[in-house]
């Protein structure tokens, strides 16, 4: 296998995470006497440009699904960041009416409204079907495609180029990482700006998040190697913030090459700050499978110790990097009667691989579970404030990565 970016032979396998479905592949019950689908879950990374990637087996059409049950308005602190952000970049680059705002994997509108609530012109690019009807339900334009250089070329053919490009947490989606640049970089106008969010890759090594990595995430994704791209097809990156989403966030903000916007000193602070990290050594990667494996043993031996003791566990969120911690754990139904979401695409499904029920929340409190494991330990202040009740009869909260903790 080759690098998505830079093409060079990969050699090197750091985490090595067995065979799981993908992670959002949620079963219908009447399905459970039907073969699921597995793929291998390993990480690769290029000593090259210090990309690291998944090892292909999969395919985007496959992962990102006309039914797709991953709804970003499900979560009421990601649709308070989406505000924030719109109120920054609005006035930030003083857009308005005549403005055209683009974003990338809009999923079911949940930022864009923000733009048509304010009468900014803008556009949504969402490949799945589920998603995409309720965009358009909250107003949003909403084209139904994966994004790259030919929807970038049909775009510009009606004239239809962005002084503001957004991609959240949707760069690191995507298989054809060059062609989905180039795309960006064709429609966006000359003076135009890009922004990206993605996971950073210093946190997930630093804090041994390995539950992020799932098929649907293509690429895992460092400044130094996103500015690599980035040059690779003219843009340069003029900023970047740090944000605690997703376990530690990165938003990057690019441009054309030739454009006069400065570098900022943040830009060269967190190149430095990987390099003094030995994310371009191969050391730190070599490290991490030990560092993996210790948190799904003491995973593992938490929950065995629960059910000798006769306690009830149930999990809270039916998330992505929930399910790749189940299967690497062969976690079943004996050891978590159940998982709690909030979202109704997922309820009454079952987890993919372990077969775990989704319930409304509700519903899986009423058995009073001495312990509920919150999969999505990036929002666990957000569940804990909202389900206190559970300390109410004694039980208690559990996050696993990237220390087990009870709270």
């Amino acid at each position: 296998m080759k690098c998505r970016h830079c093409y060079t032979e990969l050699e090197h396998t750091f985490l090595d995470l067995g065979f799981a479905p993908p992670s959002n592949a949620y079963l219908g019950t009447s399905s459970t006497s039907q073969s699921e689908v597995y793929f291998p879950l390993r990480l690769k990374v290029c000593t090259s440009c210090w990309l690291v990637q998944t090892e292909d087996y999969s395919r985007a059409s496959d992962l990102f699904t006309s039914d797709y049950a991953y709804f970003s308005s499900t979560s009421s602190s990601w649709l308070m960041h989406a505000k924030k952000y719109v109120n920054k970049v609005t006035e930030l680059f003083h857009l308005n009416e005549s403005s055209f705002v683009i974003e990338v994997a809009s999923n079911d509108g949940y930022l864009l409204k923000n733009f048509v609530d304010r009468s900014i012109p803008c556009l949504g690019i969402e490949p799945t079907d589920s998603t995409a009807d309720q965009a358009e339900k909250n107003n949003v334009p909403t084209i139904r495609s994966f994004f790259g250089e030919v929807l970038a070329n049909d775009l510009i053919s009606k004239g239809k180029q962005a002084d503001l490009i957004i991609g959240n947490n949707v760069f690191a989606h995507v298989p054809d990482i060059n062609d989905f640049t180039k795309g960006l970089k064709k429609v966006l106008k000359a003076n135009g700006v890009i922004t990206l969010e993605f996971p950073h890759l210093l946190k997930l090594l630093k804090y041994s998040q390995f539950d992020t990595v799932y098929h649907e995430h293509y690429s895992y994704l460092s400044l130094y190697a996103v500015q690599k791209i980035f040059a690779s097809v003219g843009l340069k990156i003029f900023d970047v913030e740090e944000l605690t989403t997703h376990g530690g966030s990165l938003r990057v903000y690019g441009c054309h090459a030739d454009d006069q916007r400065e570098i900022t000193n943040q830009v060269d602070a967190i190149l430095l700050e990987e390099k003094k990290f030995g994310m371009q050594s191969l050391e730190i990667y070599l490290q991490f499978q030990e560092k993996a494996d210790k948190i799904k043993n003491d995973f593992i031996e938490f929950l065995i110790i629960q059910k000798r003791a006769g306690k009830k566990v149930v999990g809270y969120g039916a998330a992505a990097k929930g399910n790749t911690l189940l299967n690497y754990s062969g976690i079943k139904t004996d050891l978590i009667i159940s998982v709690c979401d909030m979202a109704p695409s997922k309820q009454g499904k079952l987890l993919p691989g372990s077969h775990i029920p989704i319930l409304h929340p509700k519903k899986t409190f009423e058995i009073k579970p001495d312990f509920v494991v919150i999969f999505p330990w990036n929002i666990k202040d957000e569940v804990i404030s909202a389900w206190k009740e559970v300390h109410n009869w004694g039980g208690k909260f559990v996050v696993a990565v990237p220390v087990l903790q009870i709270i």
